[in-house]
Parts: C-alpha cells; sequence; structure tokens
C-alpha cells in the first residue's frame, strides 16, 4: 500500500486532494446506480477513514447529487464531470474513486457488492474477490 498522503483529482486538474491516512479497502459496486453515474459495468473505488480527506484546491468547483431515495452523495468535478468521491449526508467522505488517485496503491479488492444487478454485457472476472448479490457487509 502507498504510504500516505496519497493524491490524486479530477479528469481537467481543477479538483486536487490528497488523503492523509492509509487507505482502508478497495471495493468493486456493480448496482446499476454507479453504472450509470460512470458508464461502466463496476466502479472501482477506495474506503477511506473519516476526516482523512483533504483538498489541496478547487473544492469550489465539486459538485454533486444525492438520490431521491436513499445513499451517498455522488461528487464530481463541475467542469471536466470527473467522479471523484461518494459523501455521506453528515459530510464525510467515504469512498474515492480509484481512477482519481495519483498512484497505484497497491490494494486487493476486498469484494464485489451488488453483483446481483451486474451487467450481462460485460461478465465478472473470475479472480477470486468475494461477492455479494446486495451491500457487502
Amino acid at each position: 500500500m502507498s504510504a500516505a498522503p496519497i493524491t490524486g483529482g479530477c479528469l481537467c486538474g481543477g479538483v486536487r486532494y490528497e488523503i492523509v491516512e492509509p487507505l482502508l479497502a478497495m471495493t468493486y459496486c456493480h448496482c446499476t446506480r454507479c453504472q450509470r453515474r460512470t458508464g461502466t459495468a463496476a466502479s472501482p473505488q477506495v474506503r477511506i477513514a473519516p476526516g482523512s480527506f483533504r483538498f489541496v484546491q478547487g473544492e469550489s468547483l465539486v459538485a454533486g447529487w444525492r438520490p431521491p431515495d436513499s445513499g451517498y452523495e455522488k461528487c464530481f468535478c463541475s467542469r471536466c464531470g470527473g467522479a471523484l468521491f461518494s459523501r455521506h449526508a453528515d459530510g464525510t467522505i467515504w469512498g474515492v474513486r480509484m481512477g482519481t488517485l495519483d498512484e497505484d496503491p497497491h490494494l486487493t479488492p476486498k469484494h464485489r457488492q451488488f453483483v446481483a444487478y451486474a451487467a450481462t454485457w460485460e461478465p465478472i472476472p473470475g479472480d477470486g474477490v468475494p461477492r455479494s448479490d446486495e451491500q457487502a457487509a
């Protein structure tokens, strides 16, 4: 695993951040909401310790969408549209999108969740990562 701080940002470089504590876990989400949000079959994300995320620049560029029923706010750069992280209703940043990290964190995926909703057009790889039909514990 990479040593903290770990840096990252959006596609246009307007939003830059650092994570100042070690990353907790890498996971994949195969839910329909993540498919539509990312345009891909699954969303790889990294769980972080509460309070460990710091903006270096561009916090004012961050916009978000909160699902009407439940779930975390999905945050992105308002300039380039790059997906960045999920934010709890209390403001805590919870899951950072793996594609925004500047370097390989050398994590092994902990699980794949919501595989009951996996895209039929891209089979889930037989990689040995534990699977859960719904939200993983």
